[in-house]
């Protein structure tokens, strides 16, 4: 009696030396978080992979798979002129964007001060995004594929906007070719510039490896028309 009463004093009974008490393997058991999964690599990005880089290794007469053109990273500009007397457009300007992008945007300023524009420096007058690896393929693969078809009357696009080292900038005057936007909420209609950076040497690579990804320069997109005519 008096062990027992020893035992039960402390109000806890004596647990036995040596022993665990089981683990809870039921529903209530927390289980280990899983490994995020990596992400999909985007279409464009592996059809480039497996045919383009290929194809141009044969047309371009390259040896080195590494020294085949690719896009680097592709930069979107709007600017907005009206910002100068109302600020707030560009905040719609920054979420229209960001939905075609899916990345934050940044603002861009005036740099200097120009009195005959009404401008100071520093005044915001746009915005912009840089698109590079996943990102910048699935834009492009939207931009050629179901955005540059969607524009009233295309004829293709120019292949005169080269800078020389193989670089193409593209003038939007709409916004609204691409499906992402709820046309509903598009308070005005604004235009942007889409500038495509390669590691192409000259226009004729540049050029060669956007054909080969799609884009509908215009002598081809009439080629094509005729040809569907025929």
């Amino acid at each position: 009696m008096a062990d027992e009463e020893k035992g039960s004093k402390g109000g806890k009974p004596k647990r036995e030396r040596g022993r665990r008490p089981p683990a809870d393997t039921g529903a209530a058991a927390v289980a280990e978080p899983l490994a995020p999964e990596a992400p999909l690599p985007a279409r464009m990005r592996l059809r480039y992979e497996t045919e383009i880089v290929p194809a141009l290794m044969r047309d371009l007469k390259i040896t080195n798979r590494m020294r085949v053109p690719r896009p680097v990273k592709i930069v979107i500009n709007m600017a907005l002129s009206e910002a100068r007397e109302n600020v707030k457009i560009l905040d719609s300007a920054a979420d229209e964007l960001q939905q075609l992008t899916g990345q934050k945007t940044v603002t861009t300023r005036a740099r200097k001060a120009i009195s005959n524009f009404k401008l100071r420096e520093g005044m915001p007058l746009g915005v912009m995004v840089t698109l590079r690896r996943e990102r910048m393929w699935e834009f492009l693969d939207r931009l050629v594929n179901v955005a540059l078809p969607r524009v009233r009357d295309f004829r293709g696009v120019s292949d005169k906007a080269f800078d020389g080292r193989g670089n193409y900038s593209l003038g939007l005057r709409e916004h609204t070719i691409f499906p992402e936007l709820n046309l509903d909420k598009v308070e005005k209609t604004k235009g942007m510039t889409i500038s495509i950076t390669t590691t192409a040497t000259s226009d004729f690579e540049g050029q060669t490896l956007l054909r080969a990804l799609g884009m509908p320069f215009r002598g081809a997109a009439e080629r094509e028309g005729a040809a569907r005519a025929a």
